[in-house]
């Protein structure tokens, strides 16, 4: 199913993330929590992609995995920075081939050897977002920023790339995880105002260490609210504590994020079943499970 029919039902829906091995040996425990997680059986659940598509064969057979032998819609990442035309015509033909209907078109990092002033076929997400729509019929989705893009001059100029995407035929946009829900409301006002009207997914992590603090920062800027860090100086050094604290701390999130009209919530669930589940079953009345074939 594609996700476009999925949200025209303006129904509370829940779905979560997984990311695929980096090497063969560690191909077996990942998909032991991806089925963990689809046993949830979430409205969808995405499945990230390497840098420089280092991890796409992965990719595309644990999405092709969660459609055929689970029954859950996949939504498969792909990134073009370091990509060709070609290249990303014979993935799309993978995708087809799996049945997989859904892609989160991103730009993706450059890998680390990679030379950054090298002439490349893709600039932007916009631009790869143009490609699939030449190459086939699928439903397409792109990133957004709340606090807007760290590369972007300012605010504005982060909402008219946005518009490109979603006027090269984006279907609806995922934001980046946010700790401050106000950041999205005031995010929302301003590309409603700017015309960009596709559905909007709201990113939820939970933090379960507190290591994922400093990678948090590093790699977005994202701004932590003083309530969040209480939590962290707290529980931080309480790995059992801080995982309790974090889940409840997303499960707040989301349930302020439904009182408010925002209706999709995926979370970046980091292949930890344990969290998709706790997450699930603290929403179990706000967003009933559904039921399988639903």
């Amino acid at each position: 199913m594609k996700l476009s029919e999925i949200f025209s039902q303006k129904k509370p829906t829940l779905s979560f993330e997984v990311f695929p091995p980096k090497t063969t040996d560690a191909y077996q425990s990942v998909q032991f929590a991806t089925e963990h997680i689809a046993a949830l059986n979430p409205d969808y659940m995405s499945v990230t992609y390497g840098a420089g598509g280092s991890t796409d064969a992965f990719s595309v057979s644990i999405a092709a995995n969660l459609l055929k032998n689970h029954g859950v819609t996949p939504l498969a990442h792909l990134t073009c920075v370091s990509s060709t035309k070609e290249k990303i015509a014979q993935q799309l033909t993978v995708l087809k081939e799996n049945g997989i209907e859904n892609i989160l078109a991103l730009r993706g990092d450059l890998p680390q050897d990679a030379d950054p002033d090298k002439k490349r076929e893709f600039q932007y997400a916009a631009q790869l977002i143009a490609e699939i729509n030449k190459q086939g019929d699928f439903c397409i989705g792109g990133a957004c920023y709340p606090e807007g893009h760290v590369e972007s001059v300012n605010r504005d100029e982060d909402i008219r790339h946005l518009k490109e995407k979603v006027d090269m035929g984006c279907d609806f946009l995922t934001t980046q995880m946010f700790f401050d829900n106000s950041v999205l409301y005031s995010f929302l006002y301003k590309i409603r105002e700017a015309g960009i009207t596709v559905p909007i997914v709201a990113g939820i992590m939970p933090v379960t260490n507190s290591k994922q603090i400093k990678r948090i920062c590093a790699l977005s800027g994202t701004y932590l609210p003083q309530r969040f860090l209480s939590i962290v100086d707290r529980f931080g050094d309480n790995p059992a504590a801080m995982m309790q604290a974090g889940i409840a701390y997303a499960t707040d999130q989301i349930i302020d994020l439904l009182a408010n009209g925002v209706h999709a919530i995926h979370v970046y669930s980091m292949n930890k079943p344990e969290v998709a589940a706790a997450i699930q079953s603290n929403l179990s009345e706000i967003i009933p499970r559904k039921e399988k074939n639903e």
